[in-house]
């Protein structure tokens, strides 16, 4: 039942974010076909193809707050359509900024039309992300809809914010556990906090029960993250897709790998190195299960998780709805890529 649920959110946001996107611009030869390859939706030819991009896990845990809430989520479809266009305009920049080549197993919009194009492109993405939200003004009141795109400014900066801190942490030589979590608060958790706090007020129209549901979010999104960084280490290549040392060989100053730092002197050590070799990553990650880091990281993700817990008891789901968001966060922390 939660499946197909999900497929029905699903479906009718593909088809509806299909018509957003050409209605609101200007098919120029070239242009709206970044768009379309950056959703998935065609290839860099603009030919008809469907490619997965992502999960679309954020417009569906906004549908699912609106009716734990006490809505009809199809009155939140523009929301929903709205974040998913905006965390798609923050990968196309990323990209560019974290100089990635490759997305969702297929060549970043910036490497198949060059960097001036693709940011062009991601401007374009925000502008529509805004667009989109403008529609959600015709279904809920007049003040609902300000404090919705008040919400969604905030989104914005924070995931400003916590990007400039991930850059920043790539030439800083001592970060803290505690300056990650601020990081990915903004980088990752923030979007997801918004989701769960807009839908929240479109389903009840009660900002203090919607506080709830974003404390919720917030604590879900860096659980989520933290997750992430144990796969990127320890996870089955073939479930992620990618080498289960990729994080350690970038470099990445992710969860687990600075309270190795913290704990570990000679890992500090290895990781000064100027290029690192496959028996390097091995001894990268022998020496982050000699302080535990895994363990640890686990079970910070698990202090993250009750929070959000605690704060979705609070503001009280109730029915079939609050079963299903439920599900929804057990599906994430089932998962194993």
């Amino acid at each position: 039942m939660f499946a197909q649920l999900l497929q029905d959110y699903l479906t009718e946001l593909d088809t509806t974010m299909r018509g957003t996107l050409d209605t609101v611009l200007r098919d120029e030869p070239g242009f709206g076909v970044m768009l379309r390859y950056a959703m998935g939706w065609t290839d860099e030819n603009n030919q008809p193809h469907q490619h997965p991009t992502g999960k679309r896990l954020r417009p569906a845990l906004l549908f699912l707050c609106t009716e734990a809430a006490g809505g009809d989520w199809h009155q939140a479809i523009p929301a929903g359509i709205a974040v998913e266009f905006l965390h798609n305009f923050s990968l196309i920049h990323d990209d560019i900024e974290d100089n990635s080549d490759i997305r969702h197993n297929r060549p970043t919009v910036w490497r198949v039309w060059e960097v001036k194009n693709a940011i062009n492109a991601g401007d374009a993405m925000f502008a529509v992300a805004y667009s989109a939200l403008e529609q959600q003004s015709q279904r809920v009141s007049p003040e609902l809809a300000l404090h919705l795109w008040r919400i969604f400014n905030a989104t914005n900066l924070e995931l400003t914010r916590g990007q400039h801190l991930d850059m920043r942490f790539e030439y800083q030589a001592t970060v803290s556990v505690d300056d990650y979590i601020s990081m990915i608060k903004g980088k990752t958790a923030a979007l997801l906090a918004t989701c769960a706090q807009m839908g929240a007020l479109i389903g009840s129209g009660n900002p203090q029960v919607a506080a709830h549901y974003a404390e919720f979010g917030l604590n879900i999104g860096i659980a989520f993250q933290i997750r992430d960084d144990i796969l990127g280490i320890w996870g089955d290549p073939k479930e992620t897709g990618k080498s289960a040392a990729s994080d350690i060989t970038s470099r990445k100053k992710s969860f687990p790998v600075l309270y190795g730092l913290a704990h570990n002197p000679a890992l500090v050590s290895l990781y000064q190195r100027s290029m690192f070799t496959a028996s390097d990553v091995a001894e990268a990650i022998q020496l982050l299960d000699n302080v535990n880091a895994q363990e640890y990281a686990h079970q910070q993700e698990q202090v993250y998780y009750e929070r959000a817990m605690q704060a979705l008891s609070h503001a009280n789901p109730q029915g079939i709805a609050a079963q299903n968001l439920q599900a929804f966060v057990e599906m994430l922390f089932k998962r194993t890529s």
